[in-house]
């Protein structure tokens, strides 16, 4: 497929393909049955005053999307902390952080990673060259193969759940004897992760059938209702599991277990969350079992490769695991900082990666390389003018922010100091993270995945080479597993742009303008970083940081000034995408 240039002005090239697929109006798609918005450019005004449509389009829909990330990214940490609050790092919560690693993993490989991408690049194709009935088709066909596949797959885990632990965490810091006041029945650490992993394993059962209607809402232009979901399954992993807490002990069961119960009620909600939002659009399950479907057999193979590649980031965390395995609490830290740093990175990265790939794929589909570069390049300049600050920001503040989230109950200053070291680490890392995923929706778009499997795959052995290189030879401890992969993800990221580069109906990605971006916003952040440290380092010399609200204070004051230095400097520099990322967030008139 080879790409025309269009003798178009550079600032009009995108006004028609966002606004087309992203853009439609609220109020019409929510009555519309499914398949009746049929989306043409004769229905739509490209034309708008400034040449700034598709810019507002693309924005607005990534700050739709980020406020349900948010959202839930905050219930996240609310149920992190609920479980910093009642389990020992080194015993307890290293048991059920083991045991939902696995199927947390899978998630991201049937469920919100690759799946979701596979089908909506594929369901936007089907839908615009041969209509409503094929697409309704093509969903029923994808439902049926999928419960068919991931019944069997999460029965097999059940059934293996001892194999898959000693495989994954074959270390001898999850050898360590349960005390006996706590050990309800399990001698072992390990004991305790296989039963959590088989109580928790069916949840992956749950996540993949909400990830296929999450891409079918998305594909469809609603992004709110997919957003919210996992806020969902925090809900009911919270309340649901708290419940079992108290309630397991009293039937002879590991209080863990009671939690573990709670993510299969997350799961479910997650699920059902969404479905009156997929029947509002006409939709009905019809049974439908065809392996030999063209369509299908297209999303099967974006689908298999395409696993690997957006599960990069958790399965370097399961190799990380294995690593982790070598210590004591070690897996609780790793995995409590990147906690912290999913929220910043799905409220950016998520956020505008959900909005930008229906338009890239419709920009590829209509073979617009004006418009798909210029898409690209917006997104990237939006994910760099949040992830530099945040990254700044997790750096010098740190202690305190780990401070303010998990120091209380079980969880000590000693952990604090541990899980701080671990997270500046990851931080590092925090803009190629997010980078990477607009970077490999590009190559979705275009339906190549051959490219991000590649780098996917020597990423994962670069990371395991790193992880031996700093843990077993040079002696570092979980920090040296963050650091680890914060080094892979931006050698992945750098390595995927100059491939997408180098297509020739790609061509150059706006990197000059980029780079622009990037250094104001690095210079801009610097100062920012600086304020927002001294403000920390004089409150806290005036009330230290013993009970709840002055560390509030101390991160709450520091972040306020910090961004309000923000703004300003970026006011100063003219860097423009951040008044398109306030715009899209302020409500409309």
């Amino acid at each position: 497929m080879h790409w025309g240039r269009k003798s178009i002005n550079k600032e009009d090239t995108t006004k028609c393909n966002i606004i087309d697929f992203m853009a439609s109006s609220s109020s019409e798609m929510e009555s519309a049955p499914f398949g009746s918005q049929r989306i043409s450019d004769e229905n739509r005004s490209p034309d708008g005053p400034d040449g700034s449509d598709a810019s507002r389009a693309l924005t607005r829909s990534a700050g739709t999307v980020s406020v349900g990330v948010m959202v839930s990214r905050i219930l996240g940490l609310v149920r992190e902390q609920v479980l910093a609050y009642l389990f020992s790092a080194r015993i307890g919560l290293d048991a059920y952080y083991a045991a939902f690693r696995i199927p947390n993993l899978l998630r991201d490989m049937f469920g919100e990673g690759a799946l979701s991408k596979a089908f909506v690049s594929t369901f936007s194709e089907i839908q615009e060259k041969e209509g409503n009935e094929a697409a309704l088709r093509l969903v029923n066909l994808v439902l049926s193969a999928l419960m068919l596949v991931v019944g069997a797959f999460t029965l097999a885990g059940v059934i293996y759940a001892d194999v898959i632990v000693a495989l994954v965490f074959p270390g001898a810091g999850f050898d360590t004897p349960l005390p006996a006041a706590e050990s309800f029945g399990f001698a072992t650490k390990r004991e305790l992760t296989v039963r959590l992993t088989q109580i928790m394993f069916p949840f992956i059962f749950f996540v993949s059938l909400a990830a296929l209607v999450m891409g079918v809402l998305n594909a469809r232009g609603r992004f709110l209702i997919p957003a919210l979901a996992s806020s969902f399954f925090n809900i009911g992993s919270i309340v649901v599991g708290v419940t079992g807490y108290f309630l397991a002990p009293r039937y002879g069961q590991h209080p863990s277990v009671g939690m573990a119960v709670g993510v299969l009620a997350g799961g479910a909600l997650q699920l059902l969350w969404q479905l009156p939002s997929l029947f509002r659009l006409g939709y009905r399950y019809r049974p439908v079992f065809s392996f030999r479907d063209p369509w299908l057999l297209k999303v099967m193979r974006l689908f298999g490769p395409g696993a690997l590649i957006a599960s990069t980031v958790q399965v370097n965390l399961l190799v990380n695991s294995i690593f982790a395995s070598m210590g004591e609490g070690w897996l609780t830290w790793i995995i409590q900082a990147f906690r912290i740093l999913h929220l910043p990175l799905g409220v950016i990265a998520v956020a505008v990666s959900v909005a930008t790939l229906p338009a890239l794929s419709r920009a590829a589909a209509k073979a617009d390389g004006d418009r798909f570069r210029d898409t690209f390049s917006l997104a990237t300049r939006l994910v760099i003018v949040f992830t530099v600050p945040a990254t700044i920001g997790l750096v010098v503040l740190a202690p305190p922010i780990v401070r303010l989230i998990f120091e209380q109950g079980r969880f000590g200053p000693e952990d604090t100091v541990q899980v701080a070291g671990a997270l500046r680490c990851y931080a590092v890392g925090l803009l190629s993270f997010a980078a990477v995923k607009i970077v490999t929706d590009a190559f979705y778009a275009l339906q190549d995945i051959r490219a991000p499997l590649v780098v996917s795959v020597v990423g994962i052995l670069s990371n395991a080479g790193l992880n031996w290189l700093l843990v077993v030879r040079l002696g570092m401890d979980h920090r040296g597993l963050a650091l680890a992969t914060s080094v892979t993800m931006t050698i992945s990221c750098v390595w995927l742009w100059l491939l997408l580069r180098q297509r020739s109906e790609v061509g150059r990605l706006d990197g000059r303008r980029t780079l622009v971006t990037f250094l104001k916003t690095l210079a801009v952040s610097i100062l920012m970083g600086a304020f927002a440290f001294a403000t920390f380092r004089l409150l806290d010399g005036f009330y230290g940081h013993e009970i709840v609200w002055t560390r509030l204070l101390q991160v709450g004051s520091a972040m306020v000034g910090g961004f309000a230095v923000f703004v300003f400097g970026c006011k100063l520099l003219q860097v423009t995408e951040l008044d398109q990322a306030l715009a899209a967030v302020r409500p409309r008139r």
